[in-house]
Parts: structure tokens; sequence; C-alpha cells
């Protein structure tokens, strides 16, 4: 019992490949029977052959380690690829690491906790990459003792 003339030609028609293509078991007989592309047509009207739907490729998985990776999940050493700076760019690391320094300095020089020497002298320390952090300037401006005196 051959029927892949008729699985071919429906396969066109439907617009899929032959895989996709569902023969009702039940109606051998008269798939048999069908030897003209109206025929099979005819066929597919009264459902006697379908399109099985495509079978796709689910995200649950994917969904599922996203939401681990958010939380800090599988983020250690054995699952990165490429260096430190491929992962966070040199720049950008740097930038997340001034701003705030930066910040800080203005902070200091406008509340007039520190002179405007001193600013200038701090802000090249951190321009020269002196400072790991905000804390870290604190800690050299206290250690230092330059906060200035009678406020």
């Amino acid at each position: 019992m051959n029927l892949d003339a008729q699985k071919r030609m429906a396969a066109e028609i439907l617009g899929c490949g032959e895989n996709r293509v569902y023969l009702d078991p039940y109606l051998i007989d008269e798939i048999k029977m069908a030897i003209t592309r109206e025929d099979i047509r005819n066929l597919i009207n009264e459902g006697v052959i379908k399109k099985k739907y495509e079978k796709g490729i689910s995200n649950y998985r994917k969904k599922v380690r996203q939401k681990r990776k958010k939380k800090g999940r599988a983020r250690g050493l054995g699952k990165r690829k490429g260096k430190k700076g491929a992962r966070t760019p040199k720049k950008q690391a740097w930038i997340k690491k001034i701003r705030p320094i930066r910040r800080e300095l203005k902070k200091l020089r406008d509340r007039k906790l520190i002179t405007k020497s001193t600013y200038r002298k701090l802000y090249k320390n951190a321009k020269g990459g002196m400072f790991d952090s905000v804390a870290h300037l604190n800690r050299y401006i206290k250690e230092n003792d330059l906060i200035r005196r009678g406020r």
C-alpha cells in the first residue's frame, strides 16, 4: 500500500513537508483512490488528510536558567568564557569606578570641606587611578588630615 504520491501532492498543496502530512488510517482506501490534485484537495477539505502541528522548541529551561543567573547562580569560574576584559570592558569598569569618586570630590568641595587646591590634587590622583573606591578616597583624606578645620 504505497501512498507516497498522495503524500507528496498533499504536502505541496498544504505547503509543508511530507513528514507533517497526516493521513487518516481508517480511510486509507479512499486516499488510495485519489490520484489527482483535485481529489487530494477534496480529501483535505473533508479532513481525511491534515497538516500536523510544527514541533517547537521549549523556552522553559532557558527561562529557569536566566532566573537562576539573575540570582547569581551558575556564574562561577567554570561557566566563564572569555577574559575578564571581555565580560566587562575595561572602560566600563573605569567609568563605574571614577564617576562616584569624582562625585564625592565635588560634594566635599561644594560643602567647603576641602580647599580648591586639595580638590585639584585629589582629582588628579583619582585620574591617575590612585583610589579604588569612594571609601578609599575618604580614608585617604582622613589619614592625611585634608579636611578643613574651623567648620
